[in-house]
């Protein structure tokens, strides 16, 4: 059994890249083995500007259309996975980490204008997404900020 359950779904049909899922899952588990984490569901939402900027709106309070969204399930500490007191599946024992969304024609424009491409770029938006699940932050300049850049630079570097 795959000890990681990358649940993907799209809320519209039409959104185009149908490799997607398939990169998220590789990215997502090779984010999650390089925090340490064994056994783990994720939630996965493709969405449209729209549908992220609605989400957005009524979860955060910030009336935008954004790249990717977070929503952890458990709070934990960066770098120091801990899977007691996270929210246990009682059906695979796995950790529930929680949900994601990704906005993908943002993802394109992006992938674009960074010149990286599509691939790279939904790989990175998950990663990122991943260590926000796993208790990774990045609101100020400081230390966790740094934290944070420096393990998706290592968990990317991995994946090429």
């Amino acid at each position: 059994m795959e000890p990681y359950e990358i649940c993907v779904s799209r809320e519209l049909k039409n959104l185009g890249h149908r490799n997607a899922a398939a990169l998220i899952k590789k990215a997502a588990a090779a984010a999650l083995r390089a925090e340490g984490v064994e056994a783990a569901i994720i939630s996965v939402m493709l969405t449209d500007d729209a549908g992220i900027r609605r989400v957005n709106r009524d979860f955060r309070g910030v009336d935008r259309a954004t790249d990717v969204l977070s929503f952890p399930l458990n709070e934990l500490v960066p770098g120091a996975f801990e899977p007691d007191g996270c929210e246990i599946d009682p059906a695979t024992g796995a950790v529930m980490l929680g949900d994601m969304m990704i906005s993908l024609p943002r993802c394109e424009a992006q992938g674009e204008e960074f010149g990286h491409g599509f691939d790279r770029e939904i790989r990175y938006l998950t990663v990122h997404s991943v260590l926000h699940l796993l208790g990774y932050d990045h609101l100020d300049e400081g230390p966790t900020k740094r934290q944070m850049r420096a393990r998706e630079k290592t968990i990317m570097g991995d994946m090429d």
